[in-house]
């Protein structure tokens, strides 16, 4: 509490009027000593340009733009008018007013006290999980609590309750989610939009943006209504180049249930069953001290929040795992780093820290089934500490060390692991015919080619030496057509082009033809469906080219491509070429060695892989 009423500076008299005006009422007074002392670090625009620019923003997204256009018209405005917004922060602690404490603390109280469902939250849960000011950082402090409970509470207040359901929390949320659903219409936008909505005004007009800024929304309109909940996150997942945040209720049984998702998916379903994830943190309104000393005392500093703590172990199993440091790596700092492989943008993401502590370092409440490497601080860059390791299921650690002896030749067909959709999409080209005819009904159509295995060439040589007008690709029953690519080539490679036809139930057809991997043509009906060409004579064709719908992480012809090997510091270049066909063919590649295919063309998403015993690989 000193150090808060110090670092406020001028503004400590508006921090010493609010413990004055609860000095009667014990319980307030103890909440109002929550938010105080934990109050620096937390930090908000200062000045009248966040104001302008969240007019701005409404304007826009009030208007008829699309999502997508929106995004942009607010990305041109942040990077235009607004460029310099960032440079005025301040910590909330010297601008924050005596009644704006006031008016969230009472407002929370009467939340709490009042709600049924609120009737399984003792005091120390309601400070974290109902009672902060803000949820995020950079949240503009305003009267978020008033203006989000009397948008979207219409339906809570109108809804009859059961004897069963008066007092669930689940209850009600679901309510509030709903009515927030039908309102907002949210549409998911992923790249960056400009400045995030964080006032209460640009929340409930939200027309796009990214998981947290839905999260956002439903933490506050959920807590503006008494209800508990608190934003978990990873900082990346398992098998992923990118992180996640979600929501988590407090049941009435003391349950904690994790949305998944955003306001999108219900609280409480199956979570994630298929990801793997190396840590869970918790974001808090109180200080997370350990992290402050760190902060203090890193020569290398990474930019941890200050405001979460590990609740890795509430949703699967874990691991405490040590390691000896070798006092002869050089590094200039007291710490370790267990990261786990990114690829986009840096190599391998740090995710928790440990302290080296008489020769050897501990990481707590571990993920398991993930690739892991320890690195250290030097004074210029992080080198590894120890070789990769995977934390295998049942908790043992298996190091991935080279076996030089044992070489294998491998063919790779994609530079990312293959997930549950993909390869529901790739099988959906079983069975599919390429079938021609110099009749527009197809009647007596030839069929050219069929697909029996999922290892065709990127162009599939075609054999028949006629011409025909009329070319196309019908799917198999029960695929719904889900085809990203299908084109049609000379004896020289030369893309033949003709008019689209389909059947009567294909939509989007030009997706077949328009040379992005990511879009597809899609059928109303499940059976009967083709699309093809009418290259209005009789065309011979060569080749044909047919890629599934899916994540386009195949290999493509003409992209380039990296081979890397870990030496157990950096990541080294083994190999460059451009692709001839769908499949790289590599020799003599080291068993047991870690490797990475990085496609400098295009593209995001990039795994690690381990050649196995059997020339196998498996990515990481």
């Amino acid at each position: 509490m000193k150090y808060a009423l110090e670092s406020a500076g001028p503004n400590r008299n508006e921090l010493e009027y609010v413990l004055d005006y609860y000095k009667d009422e014990p319980e307030k007074y103890k909440a109002a000593l929550f938010l105080i002392e934990n109050m620096p670090g937390h930090y908000s625009y200062l000045g009248d340009a966040i104001d302008d620019y969240y007019t701005d923003a409404i304007d826009i997204m009030r208007s008829s733009l699309t999502p997508v256009e929106q995004r942009d018209s607010l990305l041109k405005l942040s990077d235009a008018k607004y460029l310099g917004l960032d440079n005025t922060i301040i910590q909330d602690i010297k601008i924050i007013t005596a009644e704006q404490i006031i008016h969230n603390i009472d407002r929370a109280f009467d939340e709490w006290k009042n709600r049924s469902y609120c009737e399984h939250v003792d005091f120390d849960t309601f400070c974290e999980w109902i009672l902060p000011y803000k949820c995020v950082e950079l949240q503009q402090i305003d009267s978020w609590r008033d203006t989000l409970s009397n948008e979207f509470s219409n339906d809570l207040k109108q809804f009859i309750f059961d004897d069963e359901t008066k007092n669930s929390p689940f209850r009600a949320l679901d309510l509030v989610r709903n009515e927030i659903l039908r309102k907002v219409k949210p549409y998911g936008v992923y790249t960056r939009s400009g400045y995030p909505m964080l006032s209460a005004s640009t929340l409930k007009n939200m027309t796009f943006g990214r998981c947290a800024d839905y999260v956002n929304l439903g933490v506050l309109t959920y807590r503006s209504l008494g209800l508990p909940v608190v934003i978990d996150e990873t900082p990346i997942w398992g098998r992923y180049r990118a992180g996640h945040t979600w929501y988590v209720l407090l049941g009435e049984k003391g349950e904690e249930l994790p949305s998944e998702w955003d306001i999108s998916s219900v609280p409480g379903t199956p979570f994630f069953q298929y990801q793997r994830i190396p840590k869970v943190y918790r974001n808090t309104y109180s200080i997370n001290r350990e992290r402050v000393y760190y902060s203090k005392h890193s020569k290398l500093n990474y930019p941890f929040s200050l405001f979460q703590k590990d609740v890795t172990d509430k949703y699967f199993a874990t691991s405490e795992i040590s390691f000896p440091i070798d006092k002869n790596k050089g590094l200039v700092e007291d710490y370790a780093y267990i990261a786990s492989f990114c690829g986009h943008n840096e190599e391998w993401k740090i995710i928790d820290y440990g302290e080296i502590i008489k020769g050897k370092v501990t990481f707590n409440k571990m993920g398991r089934n993930v690739l892991y490497v320890v690195l250290g601080y030097d004074g210029k860059r992080l080198k590894g500490l120890t070789e990769p390791f995977v934390l295998k299921s049942n908790g043992e650690i298996e190091f991935v060390i080279p076996k030089t002896e044992k070489r294998h030749n491998i063919d790779i067909y994609r530079k990312y692991y293959t997930s549950e959709n993909v390869i529901n999409m790739q099988h959906r080209v079983l069975g599919g015919e390429i079938q021609a005819s110099n009749d527009k009904t197809f009647i007596n159509a030839t069929t050219i080619y069929k697909i029996t295995d999922l290892k065709y060439p990127d162009k599939i040589p075609i054999d028949s030496v006629c011409s025909y007008r009329y070319w196309r690709y019908v799917s198999p029953n029960g695929s719904y057509g889900n085809v990203a690519e299908l084109a049609f080539f000379d004896q020289d490679s030369i893309n033949i082009t003709g008019t689209y036809i389909g059947d009567n139930n294909v939509y989007n057809i030009h997706d077949a033809f328009d040379g992005d991997w990511l879009t597809y043509y899609d059928s109303k009906e499940p059976d009967g469906n083709w699309i093809g060409m009418d290259f209005k004579q009789p065309t011979r064709v060569s080749y044909i080219r047919i890629v599934p719908r899916g994540d386009d992480n195949y290999i493509r012809v003409g992209d380039t491509y990296e081979l890397k090997i870990w030496d157990g510091n950096y990541w080294l270049t083994v190999d460059k070429r451009i692709a001839d066909d769908n499949c790289l063919h590599y020799k003599n590649m080291i068993e047991n060695c870690l490797y990475w295919i990085d496609n400098k063309t295009r593209g995001w998403d990039e795994r690690p892989f381990i050649v196995e015993s059997n020339g196998e690989i498996t990515w990481w």
